[in-house]
């Protein structure tokens, strides 16, 4: 062994793997370097290491790391084996000969299961959270134990559901780790049979519930009912404790059964379980207060991090035990939800489980986005987002029942009679039905991977519409003396390139707003941000007006007349259209204010020293930019709309005043829907402090070189709202 220091070279130049290579054979005599690699750990300056003359590059790459419990699986491990830990009473079965140290022991393993199940939901593998749990991964040792034998039945079919569900919408893909089974017993002998077994045992346990609230003569007379443990006096606070537990996992496996039925058949059946669900946690939140009361044994640590009620450790339970059967198992420790918080976890799942159960199915692509977008609001996690799409995506076709032609023809305002035209066979088209059914599961997956996915289909949402434009040009060539309306192929295809650019920017739209929600824009690129959005929003509005004018017109069919009244309607611009001016005026408002701010003041023009400010526009808008939307709105358009702009010149039209005036005149249009006006007040404190903003700014702002100005997401997640204040 030899010293180096860091400013000497320790790789070996030799070329041949074989002279570098550290030999070993059957007669190599391996020595404790332990006392040697103390002594030289004392001695090490930062920047020096200690190796052999045959160490090089290629053999540190390749070596294992030992001692170290987040690289070395067998530092963590305190068995070889399941059957090595079972050997060692690591999960007696019972867990013990007292009637009531047992009924505590089994309400502490279903606890803890529970905080298990919650942390898996959140990503982490079924072998260290649901199946580090000993009884799971023998059954066949707990069929004399009936209670924990059918729970642990009743946990092993649940999580088989839930990974199907998870799996079939391929919505694991978030969460590489969720699905992965590592040969785990998810499918135990007599499983499907866990229903039956866990009524069994709640109506006997409920019997002994009965029998324990009536007196001890009276008892005697009308049941004989063996009762649940020895100590009579806690008799009710354990059957209930058990009950609500054994209850919450039959209503909650009912649940995911009935989610599952075709066509949302069993949405409304679902909904019961999901009241009862939630029923039931109440419940299970209640009975921690007696359980801790007769607690044995002594709890060490803090409450809120305990993932038993009772707040004692659980039997049975070994978080490294997979590491070795289980080579993909993560070697490292995890962190559990506690007890609190997985309660807490299922009823946040249970409520968004609820809010698809009541979805209407309605068969309107536009009133579906926007029940997307809002769900979506709610942060759901993995589990209520693969449900979701798997009820909006059931054999390629809208919840099962509605072609996606179908869909495609009712967004895009065309009449019923026009659904089975020969135009669907297209290749074109049935691509688009494609990419509908692909935005609609993307929509379903969570915001940084949406916001990925959208941002490259882009392209292909704008390779459809060129090939659709092409067929449109080719149909009105082999049929120009026909009129326009008399051809319903030529009709079919103009309302749906309308609609497909439309879509296109509303992907865009939606693409930029995910950017605020993820954080992923700051402050000194504001103004870029908000002038495309401003661009890609007029664009949209523009697009959106026109579908609305083809679908009205369609519904005047060929009458040549118009009344004045008909007039007065054309005239009208729709709410949906007046809402995203609302937007565009606060968007455009955002960018001028900004850029004068930048320009004038040198607010918010922090340089960054790894990238250009044209670096920055490339990276927040190349996805944007390779699919042309818009088309020719390069950086050079962006700072030449910008870089002139001052106060002088701003002060003369508030666009904020006019986003105030559209707000308020707006809510009347939205009477009906609650989101729409949660939205329009959102919008109307955003532009009324921007207005105020704005005129304190261009009054005072080039005279007071103290003037502090910061942008704030205060009123609305993706439309700042500008705090003023003197240094």
């Amino acid at each position: 062994m030899e010293w180096k220091s860091s400013e000497e070279p320790y790789v070996n130049t030799s070329t041949s793997h074989s002279s570098s290579s550290i030999p070993a054979s059957e007669s190599t005599i391996w020595a404790d370097a332990s006392p040697l690699l103390e002594v030289a750990c004392r001695e090490l300056q930062e920047g020096e290491l200690i190796h052999g003359e045959n160490f090089n590059l290629f053999a540190a790459m390749s070596a294992l790391e030992i001692m170290d419990p987040k690289m070395d699986s067998g530092i963590v491990s305190r068995y070889c084996s399941v059957d090595e830990a079972i050997e060692d009473g690591a999960a007696p079965v019972p867990i013990s000969f007292d009637k009531t140290e047992d009924i505590q022991c089994i309400i502490d393993i279903m606890d803890h299961l529970l905080a298990c199940e919650a942390t898996w939901h959140k990503g982490h593998s079924l072998a260290q959270t649901v199946f580090s749990c000993m009884y799971l991964l023998r059954p066949e040792r707990t069929s004399s134990h009936a209670l924990l034998h059918s729970y642990c039945k009743i946990i092993r079919a649940t999580c088989k559901a839930v990974v199907s569900v998870v799996s079939d919408a391929r919505t694991h893909e978030e969460e590489d780790l969720f699905t992965m089974s590592y040969g785990l017993p998810l499918n135990g002998d007599g499983d499907e049979k866990c229903l039956s077994l866990l009524n069994a045992v709640e109506e006997n346990i409920l019997r002994q519930l009965r029998a324990c609230k009536t007196s001890s003569t009276k008892r005697r007379v009308t049941e004989d009912v063996e009762p649940l443990q020895t100590n009579l006096d806690l008799e009710e606070g354990y059957c209930k404790a058990l009950l609500c537990r054994l209850r919450f996992r039959k209503h909650f496996f009912h649940l995911l059964t009935s989610m599952k039925r075709p066509q949302g058949r069993g949405l409304e059946l679902a909904r019961k379980h999901i009241a009862a669900c939630i029923s039931e946690l109440n419940f299970i939140r209640k009975s921690s207060e007696f359980l801790v009361s007769h607690a044995c044994g002594t709890c060490e640590g803090s409450k809120d991090e305990k993932t038993t009620a009772s707040g004692r450790l659980p039997i049975g339970f070994d978080a490294s035990v997979n590491t070795r059967i289980s080579a993909p198992t993560p070697p490292r420790a995890i962190k559990l939800l506690s007890w609190k918080n997985a309660i807490q976890y299922f009823e946040k799942l249970l409520c968004d489980l609820d809010s698809v159960c009541s979805y209407s199915l309605n068969p309107s692509l536009d009133v579906l986005l926007r029940f997307v977008v809002q769900f979506q609001k709610a942060e759901p996690d993995l589990v209520a987002r693969a449900h979701l799409q798997l009820l909006l995506v059931q054999d390629g076709k809208l919840y099962g029942r509605d072609p996606i032609f179908a869909v495609i023809a009712r967004a895009a305002g065309l009449p019923d009679v026009t659904r089975d035209h020969t135009i669907q066979r297209k290749e074109n088209v049935v691509q688009l039905g494609h990419l509908v059914i692909n935005m609609l599961k993307i929509l379903c997956t969570n915001s940084a991977w949406q916001r990925r996915k959208l941002g490259k289909i882009l392209q292909d949402w704008r390779v459809i519409y060129v090939q659709l434009e092409l067929a449109f040009r080719k149909e009105f060539e082999e049929v120009p003396s026909v009129l326009d309306y008399e051809n319903v192929t030529m009709r079919i295809l103009k309302n749906i390139l309308t609609w497909v650019e439309e879509q296109t920017y509303w992907i865009a739209y939606r693409f930029l707003i995910l950017g605020f929600e993820l954080e992923l824009y700051s402050p000194n690129e504001y103004c870029m941000v908000y002038w495309y959005l401003y661009i890609v929003l007029r664009k949209l509005a523009e697009k959106t007006h026109l579908k609305m004018t083809l679908s009205e017109a369609k519904q005047k069919g060929k009458k040549r007349k118009d009344s004045p009244k008909d007039l007065a309607r054309e005239t009208r611009i729709p709410p949906a259209v007046i809402f995203l001016q609302c937007q565009i005026c606060l968007a455009e408002g955002l960018t001028l204010l900004l850029a004068a701010l930048r320009n004038e003041l040198m607010v918010l023009q922090s340089p960054n020293p790894f990238n250009s400010e044209h670096e920055r526009f490339v990276q927040h808008f190349e996805l944007l930019q390779k699919a042309c939307i818009p088309d020719q709105i390069p950086y050079p358009l962006f700072m030449e709309s910008t870089s002139h702009v001052c106060f002088s010149t701003i002060v003369m039209y508030n666009y904020f005043k006019d986003a105030l005036k559209i707000a308020k005149e707006l809510k009347s249009s939205f009477s009906n829907d609650p989101d729409k006006l949660a939205e329009l007040r959102q919008l109307e404190q955003v532009a009324e402090h921007n207005s105020i903003a704005f005129s304190i700014i261009c009054r005072v702002g080039g005279l007071d070189r103290s003037l502090k100005v910061s942008f704030e997401p205060i009123h609305h997640p993706y439309f700042a709202t500008a705090v003023v204040k003197r240094s």
